[in-house]
């Protein structure tokens, strides 16, 4: 099994994506965990497209978590059986990123780059309720949706993620 979990900062997708790793069996990689170093410091393009590129060869079964869209979106999207899309409201990813700092304040949580101690900025703030959410990553999802309406699932809140859990008997989030 190979899916692709997308969408907005704070929406889920990390827990998610573990939870289905867990279900099939399958490899996890966690897009923020390659994209940052130690510190908050981002790795190199060129080093995250050939994280990317060696994680996708070396495994059958994987959960991809994240967009970067210029680390194979291509490749990742043809090759996912599921892709799982994580679209909930600005406000709600906000009060869930907060949630997730008091959570895992002065740690790092299991999803992201070693040391990379939880924070909450204006910058990261400014990212979840408007740069994160530009015209231009609303048509990436609407494209992904078009072109591959069979095997995308679009998730709009929590009422409708809790449903996927129960019904993909995932256990509580």
């Amino acid at each position: 099994m190979k899916i692709s979990v997308m969408g907005y900062s704070g929406s889920g997708k990390s827990t998610l994506a573990r939870r289905l790793g867990e279900l099939y069996g399958a490899e996890v990689l966690h897009f923020d965990a390659i994209h940052w170093l130690p510190g908050w410091v981002e790795n190199s393009p060129e080093e995250k497209l050939r994280l990317t590129r060696e994680f996708l060869d070396a495994h059958d079964s994987w959960v991809i978590d994240g967009n970067y869209s210029k680390y194979l979106m291509e490749r990742r999207t043809e090759e996912s059986d599921k892709i799982i899309l994580l679209l909930f409201g600005r406000f709600s990813c906000l009060f869930r990123v907060v949630k997730r700092y008091f959570t895992y304040r002065n740690s790092t949580r299991p999803d992201m780059g070693n040391g990379c101690n939880e924070k909450l900025d204006f910058e990261f703030i400014k990212w979840v309720l408007f740069e994160g959410r530009t015209k231009r990553a609303r048509q990436r999802y609407k494209n992904i949706i078009e072109k591959y309406p069979e095997k995308t699932a679009v998730i709009k809140n929590q009422r409708q993620l809790d449903k996927f859990y129960r019904m993909n008997k995932l256990g509580a989030p």
